[in-house]
C-alpha cells in the first residue's frame, strides 16, 4: 500500500499532536495503524513535518529520531495522545498522566545533551508537547468526530468541528447526505 505524508496527516496544530495521530484508528484494534511502525515512514516523517507542520517555524530543520531515542520517542508520543485525549475530552488534567508525560519529555531531553542542527524530530516533539501543557486556551483542543484524532482549533469562534475539513469534514457531510437522503427515499 502507497504512503505519504501529506498536510492532511499534519492537521493537528502542533508536532507533539502530529506525532500523537501518527496512530490511525487508534480506538479500534481491528482497524488500529501506527504510521511509525514502518521504518521508512518514520525515517520520512521530519522532512515532511519540516513543510506541512504548523510549528515549522519553531525549529529550522529536523533530523530523523535516532534508533537507541526510538522507543524514548514512541513513549513519548503515547502519553502526548493520554494526556491530551483526556485532557480534550473531558476539560480536566489528570495529575498521574502529567507526570507520565513530564517524565517522558523528561527523557527525551536527558538523551540530548547539547542542541544540533538539524534538531532530532524527538526532541522538537518533546518541546510542542511543553508549549501544549501551557496553552493558554486549552478549550482549543478538541478530537475530531470523524477519525479522532487530536487538533487544535484556531478558528476565530472555536467551532471548527473537524482536523480537516477537506477530508474529514467532507466525509461527515457526505455521511450525513447519504443518511437523509435514504430516510427520505426509505
Amino acid at each position: 500500500m502507497s504512503f505519504e505524508w501529506t498536510p492532511h496527516r499534519f492537521s493537528g496544530g502542533a508536532l507533539a499532536l502530529d506525532v500523537a495521530n501518527s496512530v490511525i484508528l487508534r480506538a479500534d484494534p481491528d482497524k488500529r495503524l501506527d504510521r511509525f511502525a514502518a521504518p521508512e515512514h518514520l525515517s520520512a516523517f521530519p522532512a515532511a513535518a519540516e513543510v506541512l507542520c504548523a510549528e515549522r517555524d519553531d525549529f529550522t530543520r529536523l533530523a530523523p529520531v535516532s534508533m537507541e531515542n526510538q522507543s524514548h520517542f514512541l513513549e513519548l508520543r503515547e502519553k502526548v495522545d493520554a494526556f491530551y485525549r483526556l485532557k480534550a475530552a473531558e476539560r480536566r488534567d489528570d495529575p498521574v498522566l502529567l507526570a507520565e508525560l513530564l517524565e517522558a519529555i523528561a527523557r527525551i531531553f536527558r538523551a540530548h545533551a547539547a542542541d544540533g542542527t538539524p534538531e532530532p524530530v524527538d526532541l522538537a516533539t518533546a518541546r510542542s508537547a511543553l508549549r501544549l501543557i501551557a496553552m493558554p486556551e486549552p478549550d482549543r483542543l478538541k478530537i475530531c468526530p470523524n477519525c479522532g484524532w487530536l487538533f487544535i482549533d484556531r478558528s476565530k469562534n472555536k467551532s471548527r468541528a473537524w482536523c480537516d475539513m477537506a477530508v474529514c469534514g467532507n466525509r461527515a457531510k457526505a455521511r450525513l447526505h447519504y443518511q437523509r437522503k435514504k430516510r427520505k427515499d426509505g
